[in-house]
């Protein structure tokens, strides 16, 4: 008889080739844990080239998943689990599995001409090179083909069905429901039953093949996690993006249009919202980069959300227009998804490379806010502050996500939409200047935000465009005073945004190490550092959201400790910004491997640092 055993989390990863449908099922195996009340973190990890050669190391596609009983902040270092469905699958992620993990293949795909295509000279299944793991072997596509054999599928198409198979059987292995996962086929080939009845299918017979074999002496239960109580779902970066734009388009009241041309790992945003017009959701997938920013200037003009989303190389291209709505003051949301570069570089790996970018890739003095996600349900959160600042302060924010947090998944507590802050686009509707006149420069006296009129207003007609400013007429101006009482003014603009203070996590008070991050390096530094206390050890840490402006309390802050020190997936950058402004003594800790940070070599950093710090 199986047993069980409990188990606080475990790290899956599922792989194979581009074609194995690795992606759905992973996110099918999230759904499930996420109905069954833990709290989970996923890693979708793509080959970056287009159609790779099957077989073979660059076409290996992967998802890890960590599922926990309490709250966790990435999806794992390293798995515990690993399904490979071909020899290339194994060999492409063998070094990243845990010493003793359990392995799971499909031997039907260990063909000589299949291992010779991964680059194995003996088969790693009889040459003793996995007896530190705990191999589990077995010819799932075979047993795939006797589950959906009296359907009458080719061949071809039943072997397609073994992801659901071997996602039957991890369901069964890790005590998961597979009803979600049944309810998801029926929808998704409700116009191909035949499809439809063969995946479910397989996915029930991997279920009934783990009961019924003696292939796992073990079962693991992994309990609900204790969430703040609330209504939940599952929810990827990019999904929460498009969520918060819409969002941020009803409490405004106003029409959400995107401006947006397909990129990795941004298109998903784009799909996402293109299905929701029934909600009044304008799309328009633009004939390049520069089109996708400028017509969301013009809807902009129009009195509506414009917004334009993208990834490093569409940055480059959008850069001009971004400077014509800081020039015209107009709101515009920019989402960058940020990816490795330069250039095509990865288009299907994270990299956190664009921060100086945003906050100085423009020509003149164009300055303009800047925030950044720290996890895939913190896009909703970011973003819709992006849409709030940008209406308010009639200025352009770039919101800078990344593949990590676009492509990723983690439960998402719903908000009240009723709760969110309130977005007041305060349209002029009378004349504001002598005479009956309209001023589209006037501004108010708070934020500085100039008067925004919806064209075709009677009495508020007006003309913009990209030369530079009269203050208050918004005529063109080619005399020095207007040109530097207008940058002073834009400048100003932007350093007054209430910006709120930074959140210094130290307990005790007397830690004299801290870490900063931002963006997607915050589950690792999280994880990390709690960890770090689990030992006794004291660290802080400062997680960001502005990064322009930056909080009030930064430099205060910063210097309360002997050591700071950044971890980013970058060279520096954001470490270079805190010592250029607060001269600071900043030390990095950078990696660029298109991968997140990982939370365990982290630690194995920081720990002797600490100590040292310590004894001192």
């Amino acid at each position: 008889m199986t047993g069980l055993d409990s188990v606080v989390s475990v790290v899956i990863r599922f792989a194979g080739d581009s074609g194995d449908g690795i992606q759905v099922v992973g996110e099918c195996f999230a759904a499930e844990t996420a109905l069954a009340g833990n709290d989970f973190f996923t890693l979708p990890n793509y080959p970056a080239e287009i159609r790779a050669p099957q077989g073979t190391i660059g076409g290996v596609s992967s998802y890890q998943v960590q599922i926990a009983d309490s709250e966790i902040f990435t999806p794992g270092d390293r798995p515990g689990v690993l399904v490979a469905f071909n020899p290339a699958a194994l060999k492409a992620n063998l070094a990243d599995l845990e010493h003793g993990g359990l392995i799971i293949v499909d031997t039907a795909e260990f063909t000589p001409r299949s291992l010779t295509k991964a680059g194995y000279t003996e088969n790693p299944l009889e040459d003793g090179s996995l007896d530190d793991y705990n191999l589990t072997a077995f010819n799932f596509t075979e047993q795939t083909q006797q589950a959906v054999e009296s359907l009458g599928l080719s061949r071809k198409d039943a072997n397609r069905t073994r992801n659901f198979y071997a996602l039957g059987l991890v369901s069964w292995l890790y005590g998961k429901p597979i009803e979600p996962t049944v309810d998801f086929l029926e929808q998704k080939f409700a116009n191909s039953p035949l499809i439809m009845q063969a995946n479910i299918a397989a996915l029930k017979a991997g279920n009934i093949f783990g009961d019924a074999s003696d292939m796992f002496a073990t079962r693991y239960e992994v309990k609900k996690a204790d969430l703040p109580a609330g209504t939940y779902r599952q929810i990827s970066g990019n999904r929460a993006t498009a969520y918060a734009l819409m969002a941020a388009a009803a409490r405004a009241d106003m029409k959400l249009f995107l401006g947006a041309y397909p990129i990795t790992p941004a298109s998903d945003v784009l799909h996402f919202l293109a299905e929701a017009k029934a909600h009044g959701v304008m799309t328009y997938q633009a004939e390049d980069e520069i089109a996708a920013a400028c017509s969301a200037i013009g809807a902009s003009f129009a009195g509506n959300l414009g917004v334009t989303v993208t990834s490093g190389p569409g940055m480059d291209l959008k850069t001009e227009a971004i400077g014509l709505a800081v020039m015209l003051e107009l709101p515009l949301v920019v989402v960058n998804v940020q990816r490795g570069g330069p250039s095509t570089g990865l288009p299907t790996k994270t990299e956190q490379a664009d921060l100086l970018q945003a906050l100085f890739g423009r020509h003149g003095e164009a300055p303009l806010p800047v925030l950044a996600a720290g996890s895939p349900a913190d896009c909703f959160t970011a973003v819709y502050e992006a849409a709030r600042i940008a209406v308010k302060y009639r200025t352009p924010v770039i919101c800078l996500t990344d593949g990590y947090l676009g492509n990723g998944a983690e439960p998402w507590k719903i908000p009240d939409i009723a709760a969110l802050p309130p977005i007041e686009p305060g349209f002029a509707t009378e004349p504001n200047g002598a005479d009956e006149k309209y001023l589209p420069y006037f501004r108010d006296s708070q934020t500085l935000a100039r008067s925004w009129a919806i064209p075709g207003t009677p009495g508020l007609e007006h003309r913009i465009g990209g030369l530079e400013k009269t203050p208050e007429t918004g005529a063109v101006a080619y005399d020095p005073q207007s040109h530097a009482t207008m940058i002073e003014l834009r400048k100003q603009k932007i350093a007054g945004i209430e910006v709120p203070n930074c959140r210094l996590d130290d307990p005790d008070g007397d830690a004299k190490v801290c870490l900063v991050s931002w963006g997607s390096a915050y589950g690792a530094v999280w994880a990390a550092t709690s960890r770090i206390r689990d030992t006794g050890r004291k660290i802080a840490r400062i997680q960001l959201r502005w990064l322009n402006p930056l909080p009030p309390n930064m430099g205060e802050a910063l210097a309360k400790y002997d050591r700071v020190i950044v971890p980013e997936v970058n060279q520096g950058q954001l470490a270079w910004l805190l010592r250029a402004k607060y001269l600071k003594e900043v030390e990095q800790y950078n990696r660029t491997f298109g991968l997140p940070l990982s939370q365990a070599e982290l630690i194995d950093y920081l720990i002797p640092i600490i100590d040292a710090e310590e004894s001192k």
